[in-house]
């Protein structure tokens, strides 16, 4: 299911029936969670251990062209930033009229390495021909907001300039996109770069985004607890974001609070949710928000899934198809 802006966006969704491939991995890794009773330090190694490229097989390696470990000065320090080349994107590198698609990962601020994504970022990469930049950003709680969309500006401003250049990347073809709280901050360095006045991204690639924290939501009754990312955890990862002081409600914390007035003159956004996920409606609500507010929207709906598809296409033919299909909405928003 998706929408653009001729056909009105719900404020909730639906879930059919839980792809069975994902239903038996998830059976297969009960100690797999996003936000359970663990120690973070704890989900960070058992996350590595299943979704780190170095740990799959190599037949479930996707293919990519070339990888660059590479890295900038960022306000806070150096940021280890990993660069996807695709073979589909070649040419247009050669030209220097590559897309350049800026990845913040999930993990609730607090969980995951850009080692648990990068399967899934070639599968992007090579769908859609734009060169991936996946940021190894720094982490709660060690590191607070806005400390994270500080480096986000960082890496675009970069992007813009020589560092992007060299690499064949224009400069009016950069997109902002993540995942659960990468899709989060997206959204928030959207809203930053509008108020103060600088340029926009070329657009939004939002995969079940934490709009805004789910407590009110069916879709945070429906799948609770289960389903790899756990409701309740997310407050705790709310909690190792936020400094003191720094209320929930604030606009680059919480895009989906923000009334419809506040969501104007925004990037093109492609906006992806799961049935089977607790962020499903806040994802959603966003999606009808910036719809409402005038802005380009495309949402797309799988209502078969569960939270976190791109890291889980080695393991769901139908996770795979998603993930594609992301690649090639995303070659849309640049190449069409």
């Amino acid at each position: 299911m998706s929408a653009t802006n001729e056909t009105s966006i719900p404020t909730t969704g639906t879930r059919s029936v839980l792809d069975q491939e994902l239903d038996c991995f998830l059976k297969s890794q009960p100690s797999l969670h996003l936000g359970g009773d663990d120690k973070f330090t704890d989900e960070r190694r058992n996350h590595a251990k299943v979704f780190g490229i170095h740990n799959l097989p190599k037949d479930r390696h996707a293919p990519i062209h070339h990888v660059e470990f590479t890295a900038l000065r960022g306000p806070h320090g150096t940021i280890p930033v990993r660069v996807l080349y695709p073979s589909s994107g070649e040419g247009r590198k050669e030209k220097g009229q590559a897309g350049a698609l800026i990845y913040f990962h999930g993990g609730g601020y607090t969980v995951g390495t850009v080692d648990e994504f990068e399967n899934g970022l070639r599968i992007v990469a090579e769908e859609s021909g734009l060169q991936i930049y996946a940021v190894e950003y720094r982490l709660a709680p060690e590191y607070h907001f806005p400390t994270q969309l500080d480096e986000y500006a960082c890496v675009l401003e970069n992007l813009r300039s020589t560092f992007g250049a060299s690499r064949g990347v224009h400069p009016d073809s950069v997109l902002g996109g993540g995942d659960s709280a990468g899709g989060n901050m997206t959204a928030a360095i959207s809203l930053r770069l509008r108020d103060e006045g600088k340029k926009p991204l070329a657009g939004q690639i939002l995969l079940y985004p934490e709009a805004r924290l789910p407590f009110d939501t069916p879709a945070a009754s429906e799948n609770n607890t289960g389903l790899y990312l756990e409701c309740n955890g997310i407050f705790s990862f709310g909690s190792n974001y936020l400094p003191l002081g720094t209320v929930p409600s604030h606009p680059y914390v919480s895009p989906g609070m923000q009334p419809i007035s506040s969501l104007k003159d925004l990037p093109p956004a492609h906006i992806y949710t799961c049935g089977f996920d607790p962020l499903r409606d806040v994802g959603i609500e966003y999606a009808h928000k910036l719809e409402r507010a005038g802005n380009t929207v495309k949402w797309t709906h799988f209502g078969n899934l569960t939270h976190g598809f791109l890291q889980l296409a080695p393991w769901s033919e139908e996770a795979m198809k998603a993930t594609k299909e992301v690649g090639k909405h995303t070659r849309n928003l640049v190449y069409s």
